[in-house]
C-alpha cells in the first residue's frame, strides 16, 4: 500500500507544505522561512528553508537564483555542521546541473549527495540522490548502465510505500521501454504510474505520466485525439502548480503528436512555443529536441533542403557536445527521413 505522496525536500517550518504546492507559494514561504532564520542566525532552518527556495527557483526555470539559492544552502548547512542538510543541498545544485546540460558536473554533485546521505542517515536523500544519478544516465541514453539502478530504486520504494519516488522509478522504465521500442511494456508501466499518482495525489508526477501515455497512444496505436486528450489534462495541472519546464515538455510532446499525425504547421507553432519556453528556463535538452521538430515541421511545409541539412548537422553537433546520446540519434533519423544524410 501506497501513502499520500508527500515532499521530503520542504523541510523545517515547510513541512506543512504538499507536493501539489504551487511553486510560486513554495517560493514565497520558502523565502519568508530562510529572511527570518538569517536574521535570527539559525543556519540549519536557513539550509532547510533554502532548500525549498532553490527547488522553486528551479522549477520555474529560474536557473541563476536557484544556482545561488542551493550554494547558500549548502553553505548554511555546513556552518551548521548538518549532514544530511549538505547532502539535500548538493542533490538540488545536481539535479540543477542536469537541467542545464552539465552531466558530469551533474553526476558528480550527485554522488556527492548521496555519500552525505549515506553519512548522515538520511536514506531519502541518499535515495533521491541515487535517483538522480539514474536521471542522468536515462536522460543521456546510457540505458544498460542505469535500468539496474531504476529498478533497485523502483524495488527500494515499492518496500517503503513511498508513492512518489515508486512513480518516478516507473515513469523512469518506461521511458527506456519507450526509447527502444518495448511501447507494450512502456504503457504498462506509465498507466500503473498514473494510477498509483492519482491514489497518492501525486499531481505531478501524474502529469509526467499522462505525457507518457500520450506519447506511446500517438506512436503505437495513432490515436492523435486520445493523445491530446491526454496532454490537455496533464497541461491543466502544470499551469496550477506553475510547473514551466514540464509544461515545456507537454507542449513539446504536442507538437510530436501533431507532427505525427501530418498537422505540419499545427506542429511547427507548438515547437516554436516550446523552443521559446525552454531558451528562456535555460534548458539545452529540451531546446534542442524543440529544435529538432522544429526543423522537420519546416521541412515538410517546404523550407529549403539545404537550409535543413545544414541545421540538422549543426543539432547533430550540438548535441554530441552536450552528451545527449538518444537525442543524436533521433537526429541521424530525421536525417534519413528527409534525405540529408550526407551533411553530417
Amino acid at each position: 500500500m501506497y501513502g499520500k505522496a508527500f515532499a521530503p525536500e520542504y523541510q523545517g517550518a515547510l513541512t506543512t507544505l504538499s507536493v501539489n504546492s504551487s511553486l510560486t507559494d513554495v517560493l514565497a514561504a520558502g523565502t519568508e522561512e530562510l529572511r527570518a532564520a538569517e536574521r535570527t542566525g539559525r543556519h540549519g532552518e536557513a539550509a532547510r528553508s533554502g532548500l525549498a527556495v532553490a527547488e522553486a527557483h528551479r522549477r520555474l526555470g529560474q536557473i541563476g537564483e536557484a544556482d545561488r539559492a542551493w550554494k547558500a544552502s549548502y553553505r548554511s548547512a555546513r556552518t551548521a555542521g548538518d549532514t544530511a542538510a549538505m547532502a539535500w543541498a548538493l542533490w538540488s545544485g545536481g539535479t540543477l546541473a542536469r537541467q542545464r546540460g552539465a552531466f558530469a558536473l551533474a553526476r558528480r554533485l550527485l554522488q556527492l549527495a548521496a555519500d552525505l546521505g549515506e553519512r548522515g542517515g538520511d536514506v531519502v536523500v541518499r535515495g533521491y540522490s541515487l535517483a538522480g544519478l539514474a536521471e542522468t544516465g536515462r536522460i543521456q541514453g546510457d540505458y544498460a548502465a542505469v535500468t539496474r539502478l531504476h529498478e533497485q530504486l523502483l524495488a527500494e520504494a515499492r518496500r517503503r510505500g513511498e508513492a512518489r519516488h515508486t512513480v518516478w522509478a516507473l515513469e523512469g522504465i518506461a521511458q527506456i521501454h519507450r526509447n527502444t521500442g518495448s511501447y507494450d511494456t512502456a504503457f504498462a508501466l506509465f498507466e500503473e504510474a498514473a494510477e498509483i499518482a492519482a491514489r497518492a495525489e501525486d499531481r505531478r508526477g501524474h502529469a509526467w505520466a499522462l505525457r507518457g501515455l500520450a506519447d506511446i497512444v500517438s506512436v503505437r496505436d495513432g490515436d492523435i485525439e486520445r493523445a491530446l486528450e491526454l496532454l490537455t489534462e496533464a497541461e491543466a495541472t502544470c499551469r496550477q502548480m506553475k510547473l514551466s519546464s514540464a509544461l515545456a515538455y507537454n507542449h513539446k510532446m504536442r507538437g510530436n503528436v501533431l507532427y505525427r499525425a501530418g498537422r505540419y504547421t499545427e506542429a511547427r507553432d507548438l515547437y516554436t512555443q516550446a523552443l521559446d519556453e525552454f531558451r528562456a528556463m535555460g534548458e539545452p535538452r529540451g531546446e534542442a529536441l524543440s529544435r529538432l521538430g522544429l526543423a522537420k515541421s519546416r521541412a515538410r511545409l517546404g523550407r529549403d533542403h539545404a537550409e535543413t541539412a545544414a541545421e540538422l548537422a549543426e543539432l547533430a553537433g550540438t548535441l554530441e557536445r552536450i552528451g545527449l546520446r538518444h537525442a543524436r540519434e533521433m537526429v541521424a533519423r530525421a536525417q534519413e527521413e528527409l534525405g540529408t544524410e550526407a551533411a553530417r
